[in-house]
């Protein structure tokens, strides 16, 4: 199988072709740099993304405040680490690094406030 991808690893944006079958990555092409040709093996093998959300205050300035995953989780787990988060209420003051639910659904991601309450 073969698939294109626009790499992110840097600012440079390279088309990179992954050719690949069900057991391993065949090939890597088009990327720049090193850091294109792991995007593309994890992209194909077992994609991650960063989240991002907010998570309900009591009693804070705002009723929510914004946080992120430490680390990027996996892509098939986004929908079920959404839920979680949605679920979650903090009560104030919440600080700017503070973990809000630590080790998210097992992924070794801690979910982060990244501002104050």
């Amino acid at each position: 199988m073969k698939r294109e991808l626009i790499c992110v690893a840097c600012p440079l944006g390279c088309t990179v072709t992954v050719e690949y079958n069900d057991e391993e990555i065949l090939s890597v092409t088009g990327n720049t740099c090193k850091r294109g040709e792991a995007y593309a093996k994890t992209e194909i093998t077992n994609p991650t993304r960063s989240l991002t959300s907010s998570v309900k205050v009591n009693g804070g300035v705002l009723p929510v405040v914004p946080v992120k995953s430490s680390k990027p989780v996996p892509k098939s787990m986004l929908f079920d680490c959404m839920k979680v988060i949605n679920s979650v209420t903090v009560d104030a003051p919440v600080k700017i690094g503070q973990v809000i639910i630590e080790n998210i659904l097992d992924t070794g991601a801690d979910i982060i406030a990244t501002n104050n309450d």
